[in-house]
């Protein structure tokens, strides 16, 4: 999509439909009476009152007579009959002014941007800031304010902006149609650009601002479309292998590091909690690790056979290193352990985890964020970043692992497993133990890993444990700064209890009390003293509706997130982690 950031007044920019946002009506302050306050309206924006001007008071007479009352993402079309530059005029309700938020702003352009295709229409024109304030509300300055706290420089105004309604706008307009064969009329309807007007004189910024926002948010929307695409994918063709190939491929292209071990490398290494899950799978096992940032140093004979690609020497002094893990099962049956066959073609966006993970490394790649001083293009990644994503396939078969079974992970600890449809810890395990061979200072592992999670917190926020709470913290505010919010629940030691075992180190489940708990609690098992957080997006990472710029299916969750904590990122301070 081409994306034009210029300075401009909407009302003289000739297009084919220009998009004016209006808050909600409220009644005025100081009409004691409802007699007082009938019939009588807000003030409209300068802008707003041009258009209405122009077009004699059709949009005081529209609000007045209650056809468009400026809720939230409500939409209402205006003709200009040639009085104006703009053939048709969309406006667009922002809700109430005092709720105003960042993410509001993104929905309205994701509505704005379905609206516009709904019409048939290939471009659209708006400004980057519809009407006055912005963010306002006490939610929203708590949300910026907690942010602040952790992360300096903060960019306010216009990129923060055109930011978020380059965002809205790519994401609303996402759809999945590789396997379909539309329509003729269907095929047309696609919008292929979007201009944003910038007013000369605007106190929260210029032209540059602007333009630096609305590209970070076209790099950051394709990304998280990108990882749409790779969930939505059939499990017959986003198997391990093919996930591997397109690791490498974006190496390729982005000027990363990648390398996969394979079944036999990961034999040799002990990595027998990935294997047991892909022994009942034709579909062999891939482990991907991909690395943004400075290279190891290598001997003449290069690294040992299943070597991590960089050692801590590999992180520029000053520099902390972070890896994402991302859980990658590409079909989940359940296994032996059978689930129910209602919705059980949902289980391909099991691999939701890696895709995120693919996905945020696709935007930090196009963005090359520098920690450089402020005005230097050159200098180095904010972080040396790893990518660890362990992926194979959960099927029945009879070469398949068996409840009862008794393997030994890469941590030298015994598992027993008690449920094979409780995969995607057994993958991860290998993974986080994997991780200390880079003596990492922070992990982040994602994964779609249980319904005890989609249960707690439904759709709306991503489950999150850990040991340091400074990561948790960075997290948190990242979420809020995105709109992928994420709730912490407790990992306290009393449910380590669940997941012992009577015949080996631990269970592979601790039973259905507090099962996304436990869960982690099998995780931090496999942790060697670094800081670790454990985000649970199997709510987060499937809409089963549509939202203003969340189709149904694959929502790409995690990667803004990832992206905005990433971007910014400061040196972990030392601290010791719980065990």
């Amino acid at each position: 999509m081409k994306i034009t950031v210029k300075y401009g007044s909407l009302i003289k920019e000739p297009s084919e439909i220009a998009v004016l946002g209006l808050f909600e009506y409220a009644p005025i302050k100081g009409a004691a009476t409802m007699k007082a306050q009938k019939g009588r309206l807000r003030p409209l924006s300068p802008i707003a009152k041009a258009f209405d001007k122009a077009l004699g008071g059709i949009i005081t007479k529209t609000l007045k007579s209650g056809d468009f009352k400026g809720k939230l993402n409500s939409t209402f079309l205006l003709p200009t009959y040639d009085k104006l530059p703009q053939r048709r005029l969309l406006l667009v309700g922002l809700g109430k002014e005092e709720d105003f938020t960042i993410d509001r702003l993104r929905q309205v352009a994701g509505t704005s941007a379905k609206y516009v295709k709904w019409l048939g229409l290939k471009r659209f024109t708006s400004t980057i800031l519809p009407t006055r304030t912005l963010g306002t509300s006490k939610e929203e300055k708590t949300r910026r304010d907690r942010f602040l706290n952790l992360s300096v420089d903060r960019p306010e105004g216009l990129s923060l902006q055109a930011q978020a309604m380059v965002e809205g706008t790519i994401l609303g307009l996402y759809r999945f149609q590789r396997f379909k064969h539309p329509e003729p009329e269907e095929k047309e309807k696609e919008v292929k650009e979007l201009t944003l007007l910038v007013e000369k004189g605007s106190a929260l910024g210029g032209l540059e601002e602007a333009r630096q926002g609305a590209r970070k948010g076209q790099i950051v929307s394709e990304a998280v479309c990108f990882a749409r695409d790779l969930v939505n994918l059939p499990s017959n063709e986003a198997t391990p292998r093919m996930l591997a190939n397109t690791a490498r491929a974006m190496a390729r292209e982005l000027g990363l590091r990648v390398r996969v071990l394979e079944k036999g490398e990961m034999k040799r290494l002990g990595m027998n909690g990935i294997l047991t899950v892909a022994k009942g799978s034709a579909q062999e096992p891939q482990f991907i690790i991909l690395e943004y940032g400075r290279r190891l140093r290598r001997t003449s004979r290069g690294p040992s056979e299943g070597q991590a690609l960089l050692s801590s020497s590999g992180a520029t002094e000053g520099q902390d290193t972070v890896i994402l893990v991302g859980k990658g099962v590409t079909f989940d049956s359940g296994g032996i352990s059978l689930k129910p066959s209602a919705d059980m073609d949902r289980m391909k966006y099991d691999m939701a985890g890696a895709a995120t993970i693919l996905g945020a490394f696709r935007a930090l790649a196009r963005l090359r964020p520098s920690s450089a001083p402020s005005g230097r293009r050159m200098g180095r990644p904010p972080v040396h970043l790893v990518g660890l994503l362990p992926c194979a396939e959960n099927m029945p078969s009879s070469t398949a692992s068996k409840p009862g079974d008794i393997i030994t992970c890469l941590g030298k600890k015994t598992v027993e497993i008690i449920s094979t449809d409780a995969e995607g810890r057994m993958l991860l395990a290998d993974a986080l133990s994997y991780a200390q061979r880079y003596k990492p200072q922070a992990v982040v592992d994602l994964a779609t890993l249980t319904g005890a999670c989609v249960v707690a917190l439904g759709s709306v926020a991503m489950g999150m444990m850990g040991t340091s709470e400074e990561l948790k913290n960075r997290l948190r505010a990242a979420g809020e700064a995105v709109w992928e919010r994420v709730w912490e629940l407790p990992l306290w030691e009393e449910y380590g209890e669940q997941i012992k075992s009577e015949i080996a180190d631990l269970k592979n489940t601790g039973g259905k009390e507090a099962g996304a708990i436990t869960a982690a609690s099998f995780l931090s098992k496999f942790i060697d003293g670094y800081p670790w957080a454990h985000l649970d997006i199997a709510g987060t990472a499937w809409a089963e509706k549509e939202g203003p710029y969340v189709t149904k299916g694959a929502t790409g969750a995690g990667v803004r997130l990832l992206v905005e904590m990433l971007t910014r990122w400061e040196r972990l301070p030392v601290e010791k982690a719980k065990k």
